[in-house]
């Protein structure tokens, strides 16, 4: 996948990189990915080198120089800055800041800021005066590297070594520990420092270059997906530099795994009428169908869980009193499941990256494959990732923030298989042919009565 699309873009961001690590890298990859004509600029210090990654570098001391941009070539990456300034480039002041924002609304550009220092190292904290971030900025990502964990705390490794000592609770010299990373970029005077109310956050660990750095990328992800909207791992590519900047950098970032609040939302609105009882209640190991659905969902680490009932909502509800799950009531419950659908979706927070549905008549699907769809869809961000058993499709089916407009969209008894021929769907391969049951009929239930989770289910896949 892109930048652009594990960083969930809007059509004409206005975005900030603050942090270490290789903010420059992604600032000038993600330009590239972006339709031109893009314009990036800046509120902190760039090198002077760093400009010769811009098709067009202006530079701008007072508001008449801004005229310039009137002139320019509309096309590929423009960088907009203030002057040289001891052999640094400088950034551009709030005033001329706030009027690029305002030119790029205009004529509908791209805007993408550096917002932050960090003298090329890895890691660091922000002093009084850090980060300067616009306060128009729809998106923050918070840069940190994975390289120099374990090494000691020093300027060697991390910029401003004493701020982040004490962020991180640590003494300097101290090994860094992926605890001690995960202190600094959760605290509100560290990595959420100075950012928008309003902004999308993004972290992003980059130099995950070996499978153990990939591995201590996706456990520190886990380790701070509470304080952002979305987590995001990428390696750098170590290659070697040649006569184009831009080609050097427009593949150097890999998006390996992209980590966003997954939810979970439970189907269980119908009135089973030809089964002839509701199916929701029906019990199975001491307890009721849609209480082993939503357990699942729950011990699977979806968050939020949404319950959509209908014909019975009121024995729904209170089966579910207990639980930390919203029960979201249906009126529309007998048009369809369709109608299911289209509830569920609205009820989730608009940070969710994507939505598990679960039919409430399978109380047999086990965590471990609901962990599974979740790491698929975090490698790919496919719009649909689904179960693949016996050359059969199964569920439950994960569905991508990208198609939740479609699933708002539906009408019918169909539910969210009506979008697999637009989207088509990524498999996940499972052994167990268990899956597929669904209690349709009493003989059905019988045999479902006749396996147990710890020796039919959870054992296999």
């Amino acid at each position: 996948m892109e930048l652009k699309q594990a960083f969930r873009l809007f059509e004409y961001p206005r975005l900030a990189l603050v942090g270490a690590g290789g903010k420059t890298s992604t600032l000038f990859q993600l330009a590239r990915e972006i339709n031109p004509p893009v314009i990036i600029s800046a509120t902190a210090h760039l090198a002077v080198e760093q400009t010769q990654l811009a098709d067009q570098h202006i530079r701008i001391s007072t508001f008449e120089d801004t005229n310039q941009l009137y002139e320019i070539a509309k096309s590929g990456v423009i960088l907009v800055t203030g002057p040289e300034v001891d052999s640094r480039i400088a950034g551009l002041p709030a005033d001329i800041m706030a009027w690029l924002r305002d030119y790029c609304g205009y004529y509908s550009l791209p805007l993408l800021i550096e917002a932050d220092g960090s003298r090329r190292l890895s890691l660091k904290a922000p002093a009084d005066h850090e980060p300067p971030i616009p306060p128009f900025c729809d998106t923050v990502v918070v840069v940190a590297g994975l390289e120099h964990i374990r090494k000691p705390l020093s300027a060697q490794y991390v910029h401003r070594p004493e701020i982040f000592a004490s962020l991180a609770r640590m003494n300097l010299a101290d090994q860094i520990t992926p605890e001690a990373v995960a202190n600094v970029l959760c605290h509100p005077a560290g990595g959420l420092k100075n950012i928008p109310p309003k902004a999308r956050k993004i972290a992003f660990l980059t130099q995950a270059n070996t499978p153990q750095l990939q591995k201590l990328g996706i456990e520190l992800a886990h380790s701070i997906q509470h304080c952002y909207d979305g987590v995001v791992v990428a390696s750098f590519d170590n290659q070697p530099p040649g006569d184009n900047p831009h080609q050097n950098l427009q593949k150097s970032l890999t998006p390996l795994a992209v980590l966003e609040p997954i939810a979970g939302i439970v189907l269980a609105a119908g009135a089973a009428q030809r089964y002839g009882s509701p199916k929701q209640m029906l019990q199975w190991e001491g307890k009721a169908f849609v209480n082993h659905v939503v357990q699942t969902a729950l011990a699977a680490g979806l968050s939020p869980v949404r319950v959509v009932s209908g014909a019975y909502h009121a024995d729904v509800k209170k089966s579910l009193e207990n639980l930390p799950v919203e029960v979201v009531y249906n009126s529309e419950w007998a048009q369809g499941q369709s109608s299911s659908v289209r509830a569920g979706i609205k009820a989730l927070p608009r940070q969710t990256g994507g939505a598990i549905f679960f039919l409430v008549d399978q109380p047999q699907i086990p965590t471990a494959l609901v962990q599974k769809l979740k790491l698929q869809h975090a490698k790919s961000l496919a719009p649909i990732v689904a179960p693949w058993v016996a050359n059969r499709r199964g569920n439950p089916v994960l569905f991508d923030c990208s198609a939740f407009k479609d699933l708002e969209s539906l009408q019918g008894d169909a539910g969210g298989r009506q979008l697999f021929a637009k989207f088509g769907f990524t498999k996940v391969e499972w052994e167990d042919a268990d899956i597929l049951l669904d209690v349709d009929t009493p003989e059905i239930y019988q045999h479902l009565k006749n396996l147990t989770k710890q020796e039919s289910i959870h054992n296999k896949g």
